[in-house]
């Protein structure tokens, strides 16, 4: 069969290409790939080629698919999955980067990568549980479960420590006060809606140097505010605020408990030693291009203020299965973090810009042709196509988020690729 795809051949080369797949093996699935969200862990891995730890040493010979974030359907079945599965079945790629291989879907293999209009999830996924079940109407909420479910692992890898009897108490500390720094985009906001729905926080501060970003950051999470909500929020943007250090402190009394940072730059993780209190926990989440990327670590905090250093990346199978029954139960709105939609013409380009673009998550509907267009500017659009006039009603009606009804409205009545 013939598919579309976006494939890596080496630093800063990516190229959208038409290929042929081979026919499935008794032991894999044909997939039909409608949504993949685009991540900033894609461009880290163009920027280093076969550099990047997942990437192969042959990816100039043999190049590999892009996209981790990927939702479809079953296409057909080899003849060992019948039973198992079945065609037709909607399904999420969970891109396990503990897989022993140490291959991954969207970095490492030939035929199978979110940005395809159709892909082959070869065995080795398949037998280590990375082919979930989805039973949602939309597919690109299906996309956002690879994200949701990092930030999901990266809360649990946070730890605290008994003073007396050293014993480890895993988790984010019960009743207190989380900082996200470089919080104002789509990971900040995935950890600020699982730390105000699922954690017992105290207090989160979002950390930022950009105004514009932290207030699209802050309408789009109060959309999901409720009462059950029993933590404080506030943004600060540390270019702009007076004595942001003591103001930090003053929001923490004293210091944060734990520190989300999503932000690579090695002034991010000094700060995060500055405002953490005793026993306090840092997760280094965000990733960086740079191999030799360093940053100073205050040695005497470290060790008499029982500072603690973790750095977390992707998530396991389970932490997939557990956001997929956040969604289920609506505790969680995942809605949220979609800021623009795309199709698979504008795949190259919008990954090679992540770095420079602002909102959140883009959605790219790999079997058509649309152009980058944020959902905020939907109206827009609509002055000179009715089609997406249609569209800006429908997500207006859905207060302002994009929607499964929007989605079928654009699969069914937009061009192909």
């Amino acid at each position: 069969m013939e598919t579309k795809a976006v494939r890596l051949y080496g630093t800063d080369d990516l190229r959208l290409e038409t290929l042929e797949l081979p026919e499935i093996k008794e032991n894999e699935i044909l997939m039909r790939v409608v949504t993949d969200c685009l991540c900033s862990s894609t461009l880290k891995a163009v920027k280093l080629g076969e550099k990047h730890k997942h990437i192969p040493n042959d990816v100039s010979e043999a190049p590999i698919i892009v996209g981790h974030e990927m939702c479809g359907e079953i296409v057909a079945l080899g003849r060992k999955l019948e039973g198992r599965h079945r065609v037709g079945e909607k399904i999420v790629i969970h891109p396990d980067l503990r897989l022993e291989t140490g291959h991954a879907p969207g970095y490492s293999f030939k035929f199978i990568g979110g940005a395809a209009t159709y892909a082959i999830v070869p065995e080795e996924v398949i037998e280590n549980n990375c082919v979930l079940s989805y039973g949602e109407d939309s597919y690109f909420v299906g996309s956002l479960v690879e994200p949701l479910a990092s930030t999901l692992r990266a809360y649990k890898s946070f730890y605290h420590t008994d003073h007396f009897t050293y014993e480890i108490v895993p988790g984010i500390k019960k009743g207190g006060k989380l900082a996200i720094i470089g919080g104002a985009g789509a990971m900040g906001l995935a950890a600020i809606e699982i730390a105000k729905k699922c954690l017992s926080v105290s207090e989160i501060t979002v950390i930022d140097v950009s105004d514009e970003r932290l207030e699209f950051v802050k309408r789009r999470s109060a959309l999901t505010d409720s009462e059950t909500n029993s933590c404080n929020i506030t943004y600060l943007n540390t270019v702009t605020a007076k004595n942001y250090k003591e103001r930090l402190m003053e929001l923490s009394s004293g210091g944060y408990d734990d520190v989300l940072v999503l932000s690579p730059k090695p002034e991010a993780f000094i700060l995060a030693q500055n405002i953490c209190r005793d026993d306090g926990c840092i997760n280094l989440f965000a990733e960086t291009a740079q191999i030799d990327a360093y940053a100073q670590t205050n040695l005497y905090k470290l060790h008499y203020n029982r500072l603690h250093v973790v750095a977390t990346i992707g998530s396991t199978t389970d932490d997939a299965k557990e956001i997929v029954s956040m969604i289920n139960e609506k505790i969680i709105v995942p809605e949220i973090l979609i800021s623009h939609i795309l199709g698979m013409g504008e795949y190259v380009e919008t990954v090679m810009n992540l770095d420079k673009t602002s909102g959140a998550k883009k959605v790219c509907y790999t079997g058509i042709d649309i152009p980058y267009i944020a959902i905020d500017e939907l109206a827009f659009w609509g002055e000179s196509d009715a089609h997406y006039a249609t569209l800006a009603e429908i997500v207006k009606n859905n207060g302002g988020l994009w929607c499964a009804e929007a989605e079928k409205y654009l699969i069914e009545n937009a061009p192909r690729i």
